[in-house]
């Protein structure tokens, strides 16, 4: 497999940007950012990452809302959900519709480059 391609999707610039910072540091390609679910499914569409981390709580749609669109778009893209604690109930729906695992806010890198690695591996 080659370089895996990433999208961020967050509402915060900081978290984006962290989480950008960890990634490209382990040689990921991050190909797109998005700061909310309607901007996700435009990006999803347009760039069929590999991977997208989706954030659960933003303006306009949140990230359970937006993920049945964004695998529509995009299917072959493996998506992690990103929350704060707290939001079980809707990371449970959230994999229900299709994410496959999800980390949680502040973000540890290894735990974000295992929960890619695990994906990626399925």
């Amino acid at each position: 497999m080659g370089v895996i391609r990433v999208l961020i999707v967050d509402d915060a610039v900081f978290m984006r940007t962290v989480l950008k910072k960890m990634l490209e540091e382990e040689s990921y390609e991050v190909v797109g950012e998005a700061s909310n679910g309607l901007e996700a499914i435009k990006k999803a569409k347009e760039l069929k990452p590999d991977v997208i981390t989706l954030d659960i709580t933003m303006p306009e749609m949140d990230g359970v809302t937006a993920l049945p669109d964004i695998l529509k778009e995009s299917p072959t893209s493996r998506v992690i959900m990103c929350s704060a604690m707290g939001q079980q109930p809707m990371v449970v729906d959230a994999i229900k519709k299709g994410a496959k695992d999800f980390i949680v806010k502040p973000f540890q890198k290894a735990r974000v480059l295992q929960a890619i690695e695990n994906i990626m591996s399925k």
